[in-house]
């Protein structure tokens, strides 16, 4: 039998795995919005920790949230890419994307939008790869070949597969599995693109 790929393992977790999952990619990815905001003196690194705090608070202790707001606050610090010329731009918007897909998760307690944040976090390291460091490749299927194989994205699929077989074995995600989830994606001390 042939080995269930990321994206089928997650479908096969249920909504606050999922959702926890999730969660834990937003926090790996927010470093790169950092970043950004740094560099071209744009956003604001406030709104995106208080919504994954808040995305967190829910899934630790089911504590509510107004996800609207948050939604709204987000769209506001999320950059164009029209106003922006720069490599780091592209990573901050799927953070920003990714978030925005967590928070719809949470809101319509609804499996789809937190698979969505896998998905967002494999296509921007593929992204990141394409613009910066394979960009002189002009064939699209090589280039193609070359980032599936690239240290960064076997990394980032491995760190997805490792989470994953985490949370098959701790079953109901609970206060302490919350817990624990944060500290591992804040001492890995590296976003998803190796920043």
């Amino acid at each position: 039998m042939a080995r269930k790929t990321t994206f089928q393992r997650i479908r096969a977790l249920d909504y606050r795995q999922q959702a926890a999952l999730a969660a834990y990619l937003c926090e790996r990815m927010l470093p790169n919005y950092d970043r950004f905001v740094e560099s071209a003196d744009f956003g604001d690194s406030k709104v995106l920790r208080g919504a994954l705090n808040a995305a967190w608070d829910k899934l630790a202790v089911n504590k509510g949230s107004d996800w609207q707001r948050w939604q709204d606050k987000l769209e506001e610090v999320t950059p164009n890419e029209q106003n922006f010329d720069v490599l780091g731009m592209y990573p901050a918007i799927a953070a920003c994307t990714a978030l925005s897909s967590l928070l719809q998760g949470l809101e319509d307690r609804e499996p789809g939008p937190c698979l969505d944040v896998a998905k967002i976090s494999q296509g921007s390291v593929a992204h990141y790869l394409e613009l910066g460091e394979l960009a002189e490749i002009e064939d699209a299927d090589e280039r193609a070949a070359q980032i599936e194989q690239h240290p960064l994205m076997a990394y980032e699929v491995d760190i997805q597969q490792a989470m994953i077989d985490f949370l098959e074995e701790m079953g109901d995600i609970d206060k302490e599995t919350v817990r624990e989830m944060r500290t591992i994606a804040r001492e890995e001390g590296m976003s998803n693109l190796g920043l």
